[in-house]
């Protein structure tokens, strides 16, 4: 019988949508990309071979251990405000779908997906109000094109203090901390409690010391700028109760949620703005309405009145467009977990940014899926042969596909008509990042616990 049901799920999946996708094997690679990521020394159970050690120098500014973490995107530079944000999306799945981590025997490598980011976060987290929030200059870093374990540029790192503050870093890497300890609670207890104690502590320097971080370091600001820090604050301050259950907490996201004017907000997910994540984790945990209001009204309006493409993909921003929209379908999924809005349409949109970005064009935005994918992505390691051969940018301008297929990973996808072109030159629509795959894997394990 449940060979029969499994057979008739993906019959309709292939009726209405014309073609099937593996949601299962989409979902494994995009961890798989993760380890493509990997700064630093690389661990003997490393699955993507043809990636080595690199960037084993770099170090803080009294010589502090900085190696690990992830590179940003196809290049080298290490940005701490993105990265936090991936690791808490990712958290998040995980925290809410491990079900499905553990059937798909995902579960072990999203964990260490989890530990390369925060092992990183604990080093840079140096002392209570000293947080190292990039390694690398972007400039001299952009100028380089070849393999991450020949660059030989130096790798300044930069830091937040009391006296240069960001509450927006601090916090969101605060986030990430806390809900990393909720997926390592069971697995590693005492991993778990050294994670939150760091989190505790930025939350803390990120409250009492107020600041936007690219101010501070201003190297960022040319990449990562960012707007505000009031979304940050609540965002930690809900993510440290989720994993404390201290109500002291939740007391504090609210007030910081008034004093922020996050009411007045018109919502947005992504690596700057984290206003409408809010809304849902606030909708789990509080009594107050306001926060499903607010989240079924941007939903709605995602849903209903946002621009797309004629093809039916949300054309949120140029830069990253299938990011932002597997963004929405992974709080769209969320929101129907929890009775927000319409579960149906809301569920049949996310499907559908999902399927666009998997190939429902014709052509799979996803690196390794299905039959048609790019080939051409903006990303220095994965573009370059194997050493001894040269890897340049001669490289970089040559017609020739990249050597490595880097599994897993989502370019920013199409403009506003659909159109799209594979040449590694085009990073607003073919450069890949890690905050591209954090929500859209979130998505995946949402699709399959539906079983679709």
């Amino acid at each position: 019988m449940l060979v029969l049901q499994v057979i008739s799920t993906l019959l309709f999946c292939c009726v209405a949508y014309s073609v099937c996708y593996d949601y299962k094997k989409a979902f494994s690679d995009s961890l798989l990309f993760y380890e493509a990521q990997r700064s630093g020394k690389l661990p003997s159970d490393q699955r993507v071979k043809w990636r080595k050690d690199s960037a084993l120098n770099d170090k803080g500014n009294n010589g502090e251990d900085l190696t690990g973490g992830y590179y940003d995107a196809g290049d080298f530079v290490k940005f701490g405000f993105p990265m936090a944000y991936t690791i808490t999306v990712l958290s998040w799945g995980i925290i809410d779908y491990e079900d499905v981590y553990k059937s798909t025997g995902n579960l072990e490598y999203a964990q260490k997906a989890i530990k390369w980011g925060t092992d990183y976060f604990l080093k840079a987290h140096v002392s209570e109000n000293e947080l190292y929030g990039q390694v690398g200059q972007g400039s001299s870093d952009h100028s380089y094109w070849g393999r991450p374990e020949d660059m030989k540029m130096a790798r300044p790192a930069y830091k937040i203090t009391a006296s240069a503050p960001g509450s927006d870093l601090a916090g969101e890497t605060a986030a990430a901390l806390a809900a990393a300890s909720i997926v390592f609670k069971t697995a590693n207890s005492s991993y778990s409690a050294t994670l939150l104690n760091h989190a505790k502590q930025l939350f803390n320097f990120a409250d009492t010391h107020r600041g936007i971080y690219s101010e501070s370091i201003s190297d960022a600001s040319g990449f990562y700028r960012s707007s505000s820090y009031a979304d940050e604050l609540v965002w930690a301050a809900v993510w440290l109760y989720k994993a404390t259950n201290d109500k002291t907490y939740l007391t504090k996201a609210e007030s910081l949620y008034q004093t922020g004017n996050l009411q007045y907000s018109n919502g947005g997910f992504d690596w700057d703005t984290k206003t409408s994540g809010v809304e849902i984790l606030m909708s789990q945990v509080s009594s107050n309405t306001i926060h499903k209001t607010k989240a079924k009204s941007y939903l709605d309006y995602m849903v209903t009145n946002q621009q797309k493409t004629p093809k039916g993909l949300l054309y949120i921003d140029q830069w990253g467009t299938l990011r932002h929209a597997t963004n929405i379908a992974y709080l769209l999924l969320q929101a129907a977990r929890l009775g927000i809005g319409d579960a149906a349409s809301y569920r049949k949109m996310a499907q559908s940014q999902v399927d666009y970005a998997l190939g429902s064009t014709g052509f799979s935005y996803v690196i390794g899926e299905g039959s048609k994918y790019p080939t051409h992505a903006q990303h220095r390691s994965s573009s370059c042969p194997d050493a001894p051969a040269t890897c340049d940018w001669n490289t970089y301008s040559g017609q020739q596909p990249n050597a490595h297929i880097l599994y897993g990973a989502m370019v920013g996808g199409p403009d506003s008509n659909d159109g799209y072109t594979d040449v590694r030159s085009d990073y607003v629509h073919n450069e890949v990042a890690c905050d591209y795959n954090a929500a859209y894997q979130g998505a995946l394990a949402a699709l399959i616990k539906l079983g679709v």
